[in-house]
């Protein structure tokens, strides 16, 4: 008597879905630092001229945050960051869907296809996820109380700047979050006119915006990741068990005498 152990579709299908929960986390962390890397490489094609590449990656992440330039690191320029009055030199200034348009030029050099914060937040979630990956079996999910607490900062951050941009109204960059004139009084003016008015890297916005969206990014990682590596787990080992006692028995039709 001759058995055949035929591979049937369903089971390469339950193979791929095997190989998918044993690798799931490494798939994340390539596809992740792809999405954070591609908005540091619009300005370097900018820079090289090819500008249909690097256009294209300023319209793909348009989605993912609001590009203010104001908000933005620059590369290949005099400076990392540029101040609201800077741009309006080159550009309007005068409605955030055109500010928001301007990517650069050879002297300012060419913005990064992200805000500040969405630079700390989105690479926030890639450092935990590479973290997660050496602690995995050594870390607990982190409690409710504990991520609403170091959502916290960006919550408050966010909000308050929206609030601000909503007094400003057309007056743009004028709200109590670009002058900062309630923490000068609070400090006494403790710090230099630098760090409370404006979004230059080193101010009291850049600094908030940068720390907010670390401590929100590792948060998120750490509370959801270690239950989705157990559901992984269960349904790896469900997988597992299902193949084997399917590769044990012969497919209809296989035997001959």
């Amino acid at each position: 008597m001759n058995h055949t152990l035929a591979i049937k579709p369903a089971q390469r299908s339950e193979r791929f879905l095997l190989h998918l929960t044993q690798h799931w986390l490494t798939l994340f962390i390539v596809v992740w630092g792809v999405f954070v890397t591609l908005p540091w490489l619009a300005p370097v094609f900018m820079k090289m001229g090819a500008t249909g590449l690097g256009n294209g990656i300023y319209f793909l992440y348009q989605f993912f945050c609001h590009q203010l330039p104001e908000r933005s690191f620059f590369l290949f320029g005099a400076q990392p960051m540029y101040s609201l009055q800077q741009v309006g030199t080159v550009w309007s200034k005068d409605s955030l869907e055109v500010l928001r348009q301007f990517t650069g030029n050879a002297e300012f050099g060419w913005k990064v296809a992200y805000s500040d914060r969405m630079v700390s937040l989105y690479t926030g979630f890639w450092f935990a996820a590479i973290a997660f990956a050496f602690l995995r079996r050594r870390v607990s999910p982190l409690p409710i109380w504990g991520f609403l607490l170091l959502s916290l900062p960006m919550v408050i951050d966010g909000g308050t700047h929206l609030l601000s941009d909503l007094q400003a109204g057309s007056n743009f960059g004028t709200g109590f979050r670009d002058t900062n004139a309630w923490l000068a009084q609070l400090t006494s003016q403790a710090f230099p006119t630098s760090f409370y008015a404006g979004d230059a890297l080193g101010s009291f916005n850049s600094w908030m915006r940068l720390l907010s969206g670390v401590l929100f990014g590792m948060a998120a990682i750490w509370l959801a990741f270690p239950y989705v590596d157990a559901a992984f787990q269960q349904t790896r080992e469900a997988l597992a068990e299902k193949l084997k006692r399917s590769v044990l028995q012969p497919s209809p039709g296989t035997a001959r005498e």
